[in-house]
């Protein structure tokens, strides 16, 4: 390892003295040229140290040779980031959530600016034009997929951390490349060596039919801050050095920071590569994006008026050079839960260093390579650190889209847990408990969720472990055909820790290959038994895996999976809107009633374009100066009602609904009764019964959700919600179903809080404040940084002084009274680990009452019961009717055993094998299964094969005694059989099921019965 020493320092072994006093420490104001080396043992009083010596010592454990000149922990790092910006007039914005808000088009979070798209494209303005993050990112699914690449390379990651500086409209490239060099070759903050550093500039390229040049201010920038300019270097084309945000919309070109990690980084051993080789010598930690066009529908690049910038620097990276190491994973970032996994398994890592393993990627490839079992432990600390983080932001394991790729993270760390290192279950949380830990103190929402977080995990693991059963019991069935199975006389262990009969010795068959890529495929995807069990498996039986069918099947999900979530890209705002959003903002008045009068028409617009006149019978958009129709958002839906003139006598036009186009804009979307015209003064009417509806179903929601959470437990957190006028729908996190008496209490304690007709509370605040305030607030919504609004039910009997307390943008009661009554009408799952609770309240809650008990009267009057004895009444109708079901099951089971007696007669005998081939009438699937149970008990040895033919409809049992199993298998009798009327089925040696839609086949496929069994006896 090299690092560079105080100047004029020589290393204390070459002195032969003893260990100094600590020097003064840096801020030394030397540059790094005068920097000299010393040697590991003088490290630490060279360094700025703030780990303890046995982490110095683990991350000295690498030979690599790696300039180091200050020693920042990752921690450290994120801070200095932020405190140099926070110095130079930038506001630090929290990390948004890795679920994005109001995006589509996003999987998830994977990048700084996401959070700012609004405000590169117009829809969004703030209080501040400079602002610094820390983001947190997850790039695992959709076309930022390198999920399989993980762990077994230095610097990919599916969780990571992404530093950002941003300028919007503010300062421009001079001052933005200014920053950037101060910072990271600063004495006073990360100084890195200028020598190890390179930088590009986008060298030009064609734009439908135009050509950008090289971006020689960029460069010319560059160079005055001290880069060598041998060492600024032009890279041409659209694909390295420009940045679009899409199709169209903001884009510009970019300028990257490249460190040079040394030879001994290099993947292919290179000893002399120059800049540009890919060999990962050459490590990219910063990005600057100066966005300074605007791509139109044509292409065509517009200058933007206010030019901005966006930047980027992975603080994993970043952390690997202030630390020394070549991979991300020997930082401490990594190395805490990279030591707990070890000890978990008893892995030594310093050992497994020396060793060779075999790993078996994705695509078939083998390769044994130097680091043993690292990779493992790699993957495990990553994944974890991504499923924690994912489930603090409220994502679920599920089978679809965001759910889908946390599982298949969870998935993929509990196969290197159970298959490389053989590790216990529970083993995640454990993981998850570290992370937490090493976390909360720059993402604190991860301790408020702890217990959430590991019950989420340790359910997963639970059904992980029945899904490896479950997978390998198919794959056995599938693979069956092509093996010996030895009779079960032993038992065998397999490596994850489930019992399976011995098997043993490839048959040949007239199939080459045992297991096709499709159904290897939805073994895995369907099953979820990972890909690496599948080939141990076959393996053990000699038999080989179809990796390029597999692959096929694989890369047509992916296809499935990006198109899925493709959508549309997001559009810069309409010119309309953003000019009119430089004079205008609409008032929202729907918080104070459902009128409002002397209101002006500030413009209108239809077809994307504005109008001075909007005829009666023509359908448009317009913006008011203020308004009482309350506009969709968070959950709640807009408004409808009609504008009036200013006497309210004459009806102007219908109001059908209102959006936000643009932030601080309201659009209503109308329908003229009367002429239009901009200037003119009109009055907002909402329907009221309709906002009435709107507002005690939204005030119960959020008693619900307080009630959900004190009866269910604090792990509750909203995954969705919907406010409308007829009903209520709430999304939220919980892992098992609501049952009946628990949703009788949460209805109960809803109730009791609106009997107590508490007034409600709203304060505007800043988003700290309200969140420090004990306020909720929920993944998938957005929020402003200042003036929340802050929706409080108090309760002065709770120690927190109230009784729910949420961000809320919508309209609400006054007070809980106004609500009436709330009725609970379903529960029900919607993804795993998520379920959904639909309400109502008011009017529609008193109708359902009242319907439920004209409902109670009309049973009670048919089962001539009192209104109070109808439920012993049905019980002992119940018990009557079971008592005749009873009787009539008798009876079958007679005119069963008298039907099997007459068909004993026309048993045949095969090679030896007296056999029965048989159609009966008259017996449904139950009944026709327990003759053929009674058939092979009356025959002691021999197949029984009958038919049934019912509503148009073929079914079809397959019975062979136990002796026989052996020589004949009931599942492939039926298959073939099945094909004969046109149906499929199967089941087990003894016993197997068929059903067919051709009934008129049923007697020539039983003519085939007798030459199937002697053709199956003979081979």
């Amino acid at each position: 390892m090299r690092i560079s020493a105080w100047p004029n320092k020589k290393p204390l072994e070459a002195e032969g003295k003893a260990r100094p006093r600590r020097p003064r420490h840096p801020s030394h104001r030397h540059s790094p040229a005068s920097l000299r080396r010393c040697s590991p043992t003088s490290l630490l009083p060279c360094l700025r140290v703030s780990v303890p010596p046995w982490q110095i010592s683990a991350i000295m454990a690498d030979s690599a040779e790696v300039l180091v000149t200050k020693f920042l922990t990752g921690n450290e790092t994120r801070k200095m980031f932020l405190r140099f910006f926070e110095e130079r007039g930038h506001r630090v914005v929290r990390s948004s959530s890795l679920v994005p808000a109001n995006d589509p088009t996003l999987l998830f979070t994977n990048a700084g600016m996401n959070q700012f798209k609004d405000v590169f494209l117009g829809l969004e303005q703030r209080d501040y034009t400079r602002a610094t993050t820390c983001q947190k990112c997850v790039r695992a699914g959709g076309k930022h997929n390198d999920l399989e690449n993980v762990g077994f390379t230095n610097r990919h990651h599916t969780f990571f951390e992404m530093l950002g500086n941003f300028s919007f409209g503010d300062y421009f490239k001079e001052q933005a490349i200014a920053y950037a060099m101060e910072l990271i070759t600063s004495p006073d903050w990360f100084v890195i060596p200028l020598e190890k550093l390179y930088f590009t500039v986008f060298g030009g390229a064609e734009v439908s039919g135009t050509t950008l040049p090289t971006d020689t201010e960029a460069a010319a920038f560059w160079a005055k801050v001290g880069a060598p300019k041998d060492r600024v270097i032009a890279v041409p084309g659209l694909k390295e050095n420009f940045w679009a945000m899409g199709d169209t919309g903001p884009c510009g070109p970019c300028s990257e920071i490249f460190y040079d990690m040394g030879p001994a980084a290099s993947d292919q051993g290179h000893a002399d590569c120059q800049f540009g080789c890919d060999c990962g010598r050459y490590m990219e930690i910063w990005n600057l994006v100066f966005m300074q066009f605007n791509r139109d529908a044509s292409g065509a690049l517009n200058p933007l008026p206010k030019p901005s910038v966006d930047t980027g620097m992975g603080l994993e990276r970043t952390a690997a050079v202030l630390q020394g190491k070549i991979s991300n994973y020997d930082t401490d970032l990594f190395l805490p839960l990279i030591r707990e996994a070890a000890a978990l398994t008893g892995i030594d890592i310093e050992k497994q260093r020396q060793e060779r393993y075999l790993y078996v990627d994705v695509q078939g490839n083998r390769a044994e390579k130097l680091g043993g079992r690292l990779p493992s432990l790699n993957i495990i600390a990553d994944h974890s650190r991504a499923a924690t983080f994912l489930i603090s932001d409220g994502v679920i394991p599920s089978n679809e889209g965001r759910g889908y790729v946390l599982r298949k993270i969870i998935r993929r760390a509990l196969v290197h847990v159970r298959m490389h290192l053989h590790g216990q279950l529970p083993f995640l949380p454990k993981i998850a408990t570290l992370v937490i830990r090493e976390m909360k103190q720059a993402y604190p929402e991860l301790e408020a969720n702890a217990n959430r977080i590991n019950r989420v995990l340790e359910e997963e693991e639970r059904r992980f472990s029945r899904i490896i059963e479950t997978g390998l019991s198919k794959l056995v069935d599938q693979i069956e055909p092509s093996i010996v199975r030895i009779p079960p006389t032993s038992k065998e262990t397999t490596e994850l820790g489930e019992i399976r009969p011995t098997v043993v010795r490839h048959r040949p068959t007239a199939r080459a290959i045992p297991l096709t890529g499709e159904q290897a495929f939805k073994l895995y995807d369907t099953y979820g038994l990972p890909v690496d069990v599948m080939r141990d498996v076959l393996r053990d039986q000699g038999l080989e895996f179809d990796d390029a069918s597999f692959n096929a099947a694989m890369e047509e999900q992916r296809a499935r999976a990006r198109a899925s979530w493709k959508g549309a890209h997001k559009e810069a705002a309409s010119p309309v809107y953003l000019k009119l959003k430089e004079t205008f903002k609409t008032e929202p008045d729907f918080y104070f009633g459902t009128q409002t009068r002397d209101v002006r028409i500030e413009a209108i617009i239809q077809a994307g374009a504005a109008l001075g006149t909007l005829f009666a019978g023509q359908e448009g958009e317009v913006v008011l100066d203020r308004t009482s129709i309350y506009s969709e958002s968070g959950g709640q839906v807009a408004d409808t009602g009609a504008l009036y003139d200013n006497d309210m006598s004459l009806q102007l036009a219908e109001v059908k609904g209102a959006y936000y186009p643009v932030s601080g804009l309201i659009a209503h979307r109308i329908v003229a009764k009367e002429n239009l015209q901009v200037g003119d003064r009109v009055a907002t009417v909402a329907d009221p019964l309709r906002r009435a509806r709107d507002m005690r179903n939204h005030t119960a929601t959020h008693l619900m959700h307080a009630a959900l959470r004190n009866i269910l437990g604090t792990h509750v957190k909203q995954a969705g919600s919907l406010v409308a006028p007829d009903h209520l729908r709430f999304d939220f996190s919980h892992f098992a179903s609501v049952d009946a008496s628990e949703l009788a209490e949460i209805e109960q304690q809803v109730n009791e809080e609106i009997l107590r007709n508490l007034a409600l509370e709203t304060d505007i605040m800043n988003i700290d404040d309200a969140l420090a305030s004990g306020a909720l607030a929920f993944f998938g919504d957005k929020y402003p940084e200042s003036n929340v609004r802050v929706v409080t039910i108090p309760d002065p009997s709770s120690p927190r002084g109230f009784y729910s307390k949420e961000l809320c943008g919508g309209t609400h009661v006054s007070r809980t009274g106004e609500i009436g009554v709330f009725k609970i009408i379903g529960e029900q799952s919607i993804a795993a680990g998520v379920r959904r609770i639909e309400a109502i309240s008011g009017d529609y809650a008193l109708a359902e009452y009242q319907r439920t008990l004209n409902t109670l009267r009309s049973v009670s009057q048919l089962l001539n019961a009192g209104e109070g004895d109808v439920i012993a009444a049905l019980e002992r109708q119940l018990e009557s009717t079971k008592q005749l079901e009873k009787q009539l099951e008798a009876l079958k089971r007679k005119a069963a055993g008298s039907t099997a007696d007459s068909l004993l007669e026309e048993a045949r005998t095969i090679k030896d094998v007296r056999v029965l081939a048989a159609k009966v009438s008259g017996f449904d699937r139950d009944a026709l299964r327990q003759m053929v149970d009674t058939l092979r008990q009356k025959l002691g040895s021999g197949v029984v094969v009958l038919f049934s033919t019912e509503d148009g409809k073929v079914a079809l049992i397959t019975g062979v005694t136990k002796d026989l199993t052996s020589r004949l298998h009931a599942g492939k009798i039926v298959q073939e059989l099945a094909k004969k009327v046109g149906g499929s089925g199967g089941g087990r040696p003894d016993l197997a099921e068929a059903g067919g839609k051709d009934t008129s086949a049923v007697e020539s496929a039983l003519s085939t019965v007798y030459p199937l069994i002697e053709r199956l006896l003979n081979s």
